[in-house]
Formats: C-alpha cells, sequence, structure tokens
C-alpha cells in the first residue's frame, strides 16, 4: 500500500560542519587499465560519522555533483566518490575491450571502496577513528544510479549480464536519481545496440532505498515517458521512497556540478530540497531512531509542495 504527501524538507536540519576533502587518493586496481582514483570529503569535527558511497553519471568524474556531496559531508557524512572507466578525464574508447563491462568495472569501483575504507579514512588527516564502518549508504545518479542499485539489489539480464547477484551487504541504504528504468521493449533501438547492460531486474533490489525523478525527464534511451524513472520504486520490493519531483528534467535541478553545462532544468530551489530530502532520509535509514525523515514527510513546508510530492511502500 502506498502512502502519498507533498515533498517537504526536513525539520531538523543540523547547522553545517567545515569539510575536509582529499583527492586524489589511489587504489591500486589490477586488471582495471587505470588505478581508481577517489576523492573523500568529510566533516571536520563529529565521530560515528556514516558513510555514503556516490557513483557518478556517465562521463562525469570525482569532481562532480558538488551540490550533493558538498552538503552531504557539511551535514554529517563521509563521502567518497571515485572516477569510473567512463569518466571523460579518462578518454576509454568505444572499441577499448573494457567497454562492454563498464557497467560491471563500476560496481568493483564501489566494492573495492568499501573494502579499503580504513585506508581512505587515514587519508583525511583528522578522520582516523571518527567513522562508523557498520553505517554504509550507497547513491548515484544517472548510469551510477544503476550501479548503486546493483549493490541494493539490482540484477543486470542478459545481454550484458547474467542476472547474478552483486549486491553487498555492508550497503544498508540508498539513494538513486534519475535511474534508468526497465529494459527490452521499453529501450529504444539506439540504447538496445549501445547499453545492453540497461536491463535491469528489480525484484531482488531489497534494501532499503529513496528513488527520485523528474516528471519532465523524458530520456533518448526509452520510448516510454517520464515515469520510466520511477521503474526503480515501482518494480522493487519495499520498504522504498519516491520522490517524484515537478518540471525536473535529467539534471535534476543542477545536481550534476555548480553551473554545470549539461543542466537543463537550473533551480536553486529543487537541488536544496534535494539536499534537505536525501539528507533527512539517510540519516533515518542509516540511524532508525532518528526522526528526520519522518518528519521531512509529515510536515509541508510553505512552498515545499509545487516541487514535488513523496510516496512510500512497505
Amino acid at each position: 500500500m502506498s502512502q502519498e504527501s507533498p515533498a517537504t524538507t526536513g525539520t531538523a536540519d543540523h547547522a553545517p560542519a567545515p569539510v575536509i576533502s582529499v583527492k586524489p587518493v589511489i587504489l591500486p586496481a589490477p586488471g582495471r587499465g587505470v588505478d581508481l582514483h577517489v576523492r573523500i570529503s568529510a566533516p571536520a569535527h563529529g565521530t560515528g560519522l556514516p558513510v555514503i558511497v556516490f557513483a557518478h553519471g556517465f562521463g562525469s568524474s570525482l569532481d562532480g555533483y558538488g551540490p550533493l556531496t558538498d552538503y552531504w559531508a557539511a551535514h554529517g557524512f563521509v563521502v567518497v566518490q571515485p572516477t569510473h572507466l567512463d569518466s571523460r578525464t579518462l578518454g576509454l574508447a568505444p572499441d577499448d575491450p573494457r567497454a562492454s563491462q563498464i557497467w560491471r568495472f563500476r560496481v568493483e569501483d564501489m566494492k573495492r571502496i568499501l573494502e579499503n575504507l580504513e585506508r581512505l579514512e587515514a587519508a583525511v588527516p583528522g578522520l582516523t577513528g571518527r567513522v562508523d564502518h557498520s553505517r554504509i549508504a550507497a547513491a548515484g545518479h544517472s548510469f551510477g544510479g544503476q550501479t548503486a542499485g546493483i549493490l541494493l539489489g539490482l540484477r543486470v539480464l542478459p545481454p550484458a549480464g547474467s542476472g547474478e547477484d552483486m549486491s553487498d551487504p555492508r550497503i544498508k541504504a540508498g539513494v538513486l536519481f534519475a535511474t534508468a528504468g526497465t529494459g527490452g521493449d521499453d529501450l529504444t533501438p539506439f540504447a538496445r545496440e549501445h547499453f545492453p547492460y540497461l536491463n535491469p531486474d528489480f525484484a531482488h533490489m531489497t534494501t532499503p532505498a529513496l528513488v527520485v525523478a523528474g516528471d519532465k525527464d523524458q530520456s533518448f534511451l526509452t520510448v516510454r515517458g517520464p515515469d520510466w524513472s520511477a521503474d526503480p520504486y515501482l518494480h522493487s520490493p519495499g520498504p522504498k521512497s519516491l520522490l517524484t519531483l515537478f518540471g525536473a528534467e535529467h539534471s535534476l535541478g543542477g545536481i550534476p556540478g555548480y553551473e554545470a553545462a549539461e543542466t537543463t532544468d537550473e533551480d536553486p530551489a529543487r537541488v536544496a530540497l534535494l539536499q534537505q530530502l536525501t539528507t533527512a532520509y539517510l540519516r533515518t535509514a542509516l540511524h532508525p531512531q532518528d526522526t528526520s525523515w519522518p518528519e521531512a514527510v509529515a510536515n509541508l513546508l510553505r512552498g515545499a509542495a509545487r516541487l514535488g510530492r513523496i510516496e512510500e511502500s512497505v
């Protein structure tokens, strides 16, 4: 059963803290062709800090998504951002033998981070001993949403995958921004030819997650409408939440970066709502005794209703 309410901001938003950010921290990655470069951002003070591992969209890098990652770090999270192989900064050729398995390399990047959290923690001055390794979330935008979703239980079906389980029990929650929906006949011929990994099975994606979709996000990859990006919510088992942003296109108001050229729907209010709602969601998902999320859902703040709505499944 679905509960629906206007989108709101949390009522227990904490004051931002100074942020320390270190890049690149380099993790050896045999068989990848290039070592994994990572950025870590964390609040300058506080203990028991939860972790967000963030997967960027196709072509971006560890330098992207500042409007989200800076905010999360300033509000109590350690944020880890890898540069995946599809990044424009690496210039991977389309005929590179790694290209057909780029989705799999992305998941391996995320797991490599999880396996090296202590090393990454030690790379940030003053962070050692302040991180809660038992509270980890995965988040991602666009292609990165599928990457994070795989850690939550999403499976990639043939022809690119075999439907194998690549989930990770260390991940306790997720946030999927503007993530691709079902494949097969829902894809355009171009997408079927060039992006065969866009054939997900959400039936096993059991880890709690917030799915964010824009109701004007008309992708060239699907023959369907913007409702396509709500599929990770509609076709996965609960507990899940869906935030539908009114008027939002693929950049969701500007999350890929400050003044990012790919933003076609710039809206600072929309980005601010996303900052606050995702922070509230992850606080509660990783600390169930925290009431930030139910407060965000229950309390309609002035002007927020025009920006979107929230639905929840149990």
